[in-house]
């Protein structure tokens, strides 16, 4: 079934994870720019309670959408173990790709989807969507001026309450852990403002020894210029999710900097010499705006920020060697 440019992109979600019911699955069947025509799971009665309210087809089993003429592109919230395999199956069958962060917990194996996406003319979209929230652009235009001075140092921190029995991101053999999880938002961060140069100086995770997971975890990153990142993140910590940079002439602080809901008013915070300006901005849907850009991409054929996809998971691998070396 051929689709013209302007057509809404017909994408199904394999999966009936959280986040695809409470965030993605609302904003693909609100958006214009995409049609959201099956809901996929190996559970064919929570693929029927997960498709129902959207009036969209349930399907048994993620093959079947694989092989649907009708279906233009996939969602794919599976556990991060399960990324490399499924996001190769929707390629190789045609499909544009929505997958959840990270893209695969390796990054031999990211740099080879990224590239059999560009060989096969497909999107294949990391779902970053703090990126896309104008209150970061902001702030990289403050960055630009010079409001800081020098740029000295980063701080970004995302961790959320302690997870209950059961959940997936307790489970090692499903990709689990705070890293692969709460880890990607500050490295992300990091890699946002201080380009892709930034490397792993030290780092340490915690594990909890019931699930065999990291639960908490921090990193220290560097540029060659000498800009430091220190990155924080946990699965069983009270709420955090800010950013702040230093420079030589202050601070500027962004708190719900990687998750704000839509109704959200952002205030960005800057702290200088003469004193504490807030800029305040319109609540701003950053979902809704990674549903747009990667039905743009779809469209278009392309594989938008490849390299700092790419980048960001030889960091997590980093962190990950370098915070448990000791771990087989």
């Amino acid at each position: 079934m051929k689709a013209t440019a302007a057509a809404p992109v017909r994408v199904a979600v394999l999966g009936c994870a959280d986040i695809a019911r409470r965030r993605m699955l609302p904003a693909l069947a609100a958006s214009p720019r995409t049609g959201l025509v099956a809901v996929a799971g190996r559970d064919r009665r929570r693929a029927e309670e997960t498709a129902r309210p959207y009036g969209c087809r349930a399907v048994h089993g993620y093959e079947a959408v694989l092989e649907d003429d009708a279906v233009e592109a996939v969602y794919v919230p599976l556990p991060a173990a399960l990324h490399a395999e499924w996001v190769e199956a929707a390629l190789r069958a045609g499909k544009h790709v929505l997958a959840e962060k990270p893209l695969t917990t390796d990054r031999h194996r990211t740099r080879e989807l990224l590239e059999l996406a560009r060989e096969r003319g497909l999107a294949l979209v990391e779902n970053t969507m703090f990126v896309h929230h104008p209150q970061h652009a902001v702030v990289r235009k403050l960055l630009a001026e010079g409001v800081l001075g020098e740029l000295r140092s980063l701080r970004a921190e995302f961790a959320v309450p302690r997870r209950p029995e059961g959940d997936i991101r307790l489970r090692r053999e499903l990709g689990g852990g705070a890293l692969w999880d709460t880890g990607v938002y500050p490295v992300r961060a990091a890699l946002y403002f201080l380009g892709s140069e930034a490397v792993v100086a030290g780092a340490v995770l915690t594990d909890d020894p019931r699930h065999g997971v990291d639960v908490s975890g921090a990193a220290l990153l560097r540029t060659p210029g000498g800009v430091t990142a220190q990155l924080a993140f946990g699965l069983d910590h009270g709420y955090r999710s800010v950013c702040e940079l230093t420079g030589t002439r202050g601070r500027i602080v962004v708190d719900r900097a990687f998750t704000p809901p839509a109704d959200h008013a952002p205030v960005i915070r800057v702290e200088g010499a003469a004193g504490v300006e807030e800029i305040r901005l319109d609540p701003f849907d950053q979902v809704a705006a990674a549903v747009d850009a990667f039905a743009a991409a779809a469209r278009a054929g392309a594989v938008p920020d490849a390299r700092a996809c790419l980048r960001q998971a030889e960091l997590l691998e980093e962190i990950a060697r370098t915070g448990r070396p000791a771990r087989d």
